[in-house]
């Protein structure tokens, strides 16, 4: 009897220890599979942007540049390769910091809208560069064209809606499909010959207090002003009373 009571006690000691040991194997097995799956996403979004932008940029590596660089706040280099076989290299940071997907996204969106907008539809780098910090267009004929830069004006505090209203877009259509949106505005407008592009340097401009990438809030209207309640009229006074 005794020796069947050990029994016992062995096998229920050997199931505790044996669940014991399978915790940390199961919460490290789910560990490993969340990091995966966070990894996995990041790829897929910046492999979409890449091909989404490789026309703009004008080559494969040049779009990886521009999503890894956006998507870190890290320097952004840009080869291009004039019709005489000339490379140019321009490297810029941009003035917003990090930026989400989908910021990245309405970013070159616009960049490219307003490249288009002065009827260029390949820029170089310096132009992209330009379209994105800031810049000067110098033309042939010796005009100048100013670009406020689309990061600039959002590390000073403007919402993405406010600069596509800026630059003449509403915003939601011009992101249903930014190359069609950027065709239709260089329709409208002649190739200018650009001589040479003067980048801005700008300082951090971004507010300590300014998020770049929370999304843009419609300013809630003023309440009316309530009209002043008009006064009550004074009451007569009674007439007093017979044989008062």
């Amino acid at each position: 009897m005794r020796t069947h009571r050990l029994s016992l006690r062995l096998i229920c000691a050997s199931i505790v220890v044996a669940s014991a040991s399978a915790v940390p194997l199961y919460a490290q097995t789910s560990t490993t599979t969340t990091t995966t799956t966070s990894t996995s996403t990041g790829t897929h979004e910046t492999s979409r942007l890449t091909n989404e932008f490789t026309g703009l940029a004008g080559s494969t590596t040049n779009a990886q540049a521009l999503v890894d660089g956006l998507r870190n706040g890290s320097p952004i280099t840009l080869t291009s390769t004039s019709s005489t076989g000339a490379t140019t290299t321009t490297t810029f940071t941009p003035d917003t910091g990090k930026l989400g997907y989908g910021n990245v996204r309405i970013a070159l969106s616009l960049a490219q809208a307003s490249l288009a907008q002065q009827g260029i539809t390949a820029p170089t780098s310096a132009e992209l560069a330009a379209a994105l910090n800031g810049g000067t267009l110098v033309l042939a004929n010796g005009t100048t064209v100013s670009l406020q830069g689309v990061l600039a004006a959002r590390a000073a505090g403007e919402g993405w809606g406010q600069i596509s209203n800026k630059l003449g877009f509403k915003l939601g259509e011009l992101m249903r499909s930014p190359k069609t949106g950027a065709d239709s505005a260089a329709e409208k407008h002649a190739h200018v010959q650009v001589a040479r592009v003067e980048i801005a340097s700008h300082v951090n401009m971004a507010h300590p207090d300014h998020d770049v990438n929370k999304p843009d809030i419609a300013q809630r209207p003023e309440r009316a002003d309530v009209p002043d309640r008009p006064e009550r009229p004074d009451r007569p006074d009674h007439a007093g009373r017979p044989g008062g």
